[in-house]
């Protein structure tokens, strides 16, 4: 093992991913949850895409934004759990210093992409709600595609900065990760050199897309909720507000996830370091699990399609 502990190269060839450090005897039962994670999540999410791609009548804005949340939690769950599962299974713990970098972009972009995509979505229902006649002309298929483009663009150009960062610091300490996944402090707390220009920049895209996204879904939902609460019916108003389920505990998973991995990362100095990577684990990768089943439950036009899939295969 000593052998992995220190580099006085800038750039090591390798970095050591330590899996979950103090339970590395267990890593094989704990493997069996995050491996039924990766597959509902796959399962799931595949299975989202396919079903608004067959459905002639999903071909709309919000089940577009829904498939752009399916691709963006795919490409979440597998970057982070086949190295992941590797370590648990094969002690397989090296991991190339690029590829490192690599999975470190992948994982911080598509964080940032599920944020934006998330807010689109409430623009979305904003518009469907308060707008519903002037939804179809509004949110139009090149007006989507934008959005979904500015989305991209804007994870991709913010996080960007952390991989360029992180390729210029030497490394010439420990070359240890003690993470399941290469995570953007994580890498550059290894470096022999003042690091304050990634760890300020990382506060400030954290601190900034969150606060962003979060103020516009919440002005979003505040204009929703008046429109359905100025509607005439009870009924009325439950069948509006259903439409909008899926959406907001998608939101309350991703953010209360973010909000209780950020507190324990920022406050829990007393926990367990197995506890805290445990932790930023299942926020990166319960959304993944849980939207496509949110969306496969409450969305009847998903729900009747999936049902009406799985009785005409069994005919």
């Amino acid at each position: 093992m000593s052998d992995y502990n220190t580099t006085s190269v800038n750039n090591p060839s390798t970095f050591m991913l330590l899996g979950i450090s103090g339970l590395e005897a267990a890593h094989v039962r704990i493997s069996i949850p995050f491996c039924a994670i990766y597959a509902i999540a796959v399962v799931g999410n595949f299975t989202i895409l396919f079903i608004v791609k067959m459905e002639q009548s999903l071909h709309g804005p919000m089940y577009y934004f829904l498939c752009m949340l399916a691709i963006t939690d795919l490409v979440l769950c597998m970057s982070i759990l086949p190295k992941m599962l590797a370590i648990f299974w094969f002690n397989s713990r090296e991991i190339d210093f690029s590829a490192c970098l690599t999975q470190l972009y992948f994982i911080h972009c598509f964080i940032v992409m599920e944020s934006g995509i998330l807010v689109a979505m409430a623009f979305d229902r904003y518009v469907a709600i308060c707008d519903p006649l002037r939804h179809s002309s509004i949110l139009t298929n090149p007006v989507v595609t934008k959005i979904g483009l500015a989305v991209g663009l804007r994870g991709s150009m913010l996080v960007l900065p952390y991989v360029l960062l992180a390729r210029q610091w030497p490394y010439c300490r420990t070359n240890i990760i003690p993470q399941s996944y290469c995570e953007h402090m994580a890498v550059v707390k290894l470096a022999c050199a003042d690091i304050r220009v990634s760890s300020y920049y990382g506060l400030s895209v954290a601190i900034l897309v969150i606060s962003m996204d979060v103020l516009f879904i919440t002005v979003s939902y505040i204009q929703i909720l008046r429109a359905i609460f100025s509607l005439p019916t009870k009924d009325a108003r439950l069948k509006t507000f259903g439409t909008c389920i899926s959406h907001f505990c998608t939101i309350l998973v991703f953010y209360i996830s973010a909000l209780f991995s950020s507190l324990t990362y920022r406050f829990g100095h007393k926990v367990p370091l197995h506890f805290h990577v445990l932790i930023a684990s299942v926020y990166f990768l319960l959304p993944s699990m849980l939207n496509p089943i949110i969306y496969g439950v409450r969305t009847k036009q998903i729900w009747d399609r999936l049902l009406w899939l799985f009785t005409h295969k069994w005919t």
